[in-house]
């Protein structure tokens, strides 16, 4: 992360243990003007290429007041055999770029939720993950694990300001939120709806954060299934293990007729 906040909280990214048991999260690309939640002195950048969304139609949620954790929950569905990976936590100038070589090679797109205090410390890797074409989210300014506890001005602040940092640096409107550590509250979800983000959680948790072994992670994400979105992270500490289990879990899901696809 760029600030020791962010750094010291990413570790128990995706402790659950508060988070609801209920899921609460899109399009052929088009340029989108850079919006801002509230003005910004800041001049307006160049906009980058907007990742390319999903091969289906704009989703809306069939369920609004509770996290997306499955791609059937978007209304229209995507097609049967889609599934979709997800990547926190980043960037990290360490294991982003390996991660994106690989997304690369394996000819997939994935949905990368972001920090802003990272987006601000490396704003070149950030617009790499959107120039490969990736869909950017955002996961909050500095990852307060306990944003569920935070007064509503204090988690505006995370939204709006990750928010503006991401649609600086990239030209990119952020359409996805992921509450850190999968913590929400009515105070995040109102706050996500009213920025005109889908609030999305996962299916598929390999606790890779707390690196269990490349194994732990192999099995546990090759377990998913058709709709499912799985969890995993660039950020956040040593991600070797991460790296490793997706050389091998990619191809095995394609080779099962799955499709990667972006939310």
């Amino acid at each position: 992360m760029g600030a020791a906040a962010g750094l010291a909280a990413l570790g128990a990214d995706e402790a659950h243990s508060s988070r609801p048991s209920g899921g609460t999260a899109q399009a052929p690309p088009t340029p989108r003007a850079r919006p801002f939640i509230h003005p910004s002195p800041t001049p307006t950048p160049t906009p980058t290429p907007t990742p390319r969304p999903a091969p289906w139609t704009p989703a809306k949620l069939t369920a609004s007041e509770t996290p997306v954790r499955e791609l059937t929950q978007l209304s229209p569905a995507p097609p049967p055999d889609s599934i979709a990976l997800t990547i926190d936590d980043g960037p990290s100038p360490l294991w982003t770029p390996r991660v994106l070589d690989l997304l690369a090679e394996e000819r997939i797109q994935a949905t990368f939720f972001i920090i802003g205090e990272q987006v601000e410390e490396f704003p070149k890797l950030t617009r790499r993950i959107a120039d490969a074409g990736h869909q950017i989210c955002n996961h909050t300014m500095t990852h307060p694990i306990t944003i569920a506890e935070m007064s509503k001005k204090k988690v505006r602040k995370e939204i709006v300001d990750a928010h503006d940092k991401i649609a600086d640096v990239t030209g990119v409107v952020p359409q996805f939120f992921r509450s850190p550590g999968g913590a929400w509250s009515e105070n995040v979800l109102e706050l996500t709806e009213e920025h005109g983000m889908l609030p999305i959680d996962w299916t598929v948790d390999p606790r890779d954060w707390a690196r269990p072994g490349v194994g732990h992670i192999r099995r546990s994400m090759l377990g998913a299934k058709a709709g499912n979105i799985l969890l995993c992270h660039d950020g956040g500490g040593d991600r070797s293990q991460t790296l490793s289990a997706l050389k091998t879990v990619i191809p095995k899901l394609k080779k099962r007729g799955l499709t990667f696809v972006a939310l």
